[in-house]
């Protein structure tokens, strides 16, 4: 390919916006360019590189597997832009550029996750850092965190990587739920053991976390699997699956009657949820403030058993 353009760099940022966006025509509102001009600028990328990026016609949108391979290094390319930009400001003693915050789903609910508090008094503090959230699950977010494409994450306390540093924040309790149309509904709970739970089809996230660790002690039939929190709802307000969910999220269901928890005193465990940043290279001071921030946003609050 030869160097590396100021112009290369803005016809991959046009290629990863378009990849974001899932098309054309949605990438041509959040780059504010016209349809023609996008166009052009991904025939101008696969010319450059000689590949075929994506097929785009009446049946829509789709990378080949090389634009697949492309956007990948694209996402860690300009990881490594914005950490060398960061790494600058950081050398006048300024803060700018950007902030990438990735965060495990349903946690706005969480009455102890004082997320909001803390991003408050990170704008306040740093008005020049344009500031991202993303929701992921674990892995994604500790694996974005290490190559740079993450610079924060908020992840469920599990298993720990000996390349990340992990600060305990605040905690919530899960509760396994039926649905309305499930036989467990309105049900007597009381002569229920974990064995019993084993003849009903259980809804489990379907990667290492404390969710799957307490369905494989208990030996729950795991008969359908879900990556976030919000799918595993929808599996249970089905009637068919049991699941966990946190208490707070799962309020409102019970709230209409759609979904019940089971047992609550005994079928139940609890999470804690910690921030991480990367060990090395050092934590850029963007990243390092919006830690101290979420730090201080919970220490006033106890952590939930």
């Amino acid at each position: 390919m030869g160097q590396l353009s100021d112009m290369d760099l803005r016809l991959l940022k046009v290629f990863k916006t378009v990849v974001d966006c899932g098309g054309m025509t949605a990438a041509e509102r959040e780059l504010n360019i016209g349809g023609s001009t996008v166009s052009r600028h991904i025939k101008d990328l696969e010319t450059r590189l000689g590949l075929v990026l994506c097929r785009r016609g009446r049946s829509g949108f789709a990378l080949t597997a090389e634009g697949q391979r492309v956007y990948d290094e694209v996402l860690r390319l300009l990881a490594s832009v914005d950490s060398f930009r960061n790494s600058i400001d950081d050398i006048h003693l300024r803060m700018g550029g950007s902030l990438e915050v990735a965060m495990f789903d349903k946690l706005v609910t969480n009455p102890d996750a004082r997320v909001a508090t803390a991003i408050a008094r990170f704008s306040d503090l740093a008005p020049d850092v344009a500031l991202s959230i993303h929701v992921a699950s674990t892995n994604p977010t500790e694996r974005g965190i290490l190559d740079g494409t993450f610079h924060v994450g908020i992840v469920p306390s599990y298993r720990s990587s000996k390349s990340l540093s992990y600060t305990e924040l605040f905690g919530e309790t899960m509760l396994l739920f039926c649905g309305e149309n499930h036989p467990l509904y309105g049900a007597d709970h009381r002569p229920l053991t974990w064995q019993n739970l084993q003849s009903y089809a259980f809804a489990g996230l379907g990667f290492v976390s404390p969710n799957m660790e307490i369905s494989h002690r208990a030996r729950l039939s795991r008969r359908a699997t879900a990556f976030d929190q919000e799918a595993i709802a929808l599996l249970i307000l089905s009637g068919r699956y049991l699941g966990f969910l946190p208490n707070h999220y799962a309020a409102e269901f019970v709230t209409r009657g759609t979904m019940q928890p089971i047992a609550p005193n005994r079928f139940k465990y609890a999470v804690k949820y910690s921030s991480v940043l990367r060990l090395s290279p050092q934590p850029s001071r963007a990243a390092l403030l919006f830690q101290e921030c979420l730090v201080s946003a919970h220490a006033s609050k106890p952590l939930s058993p």
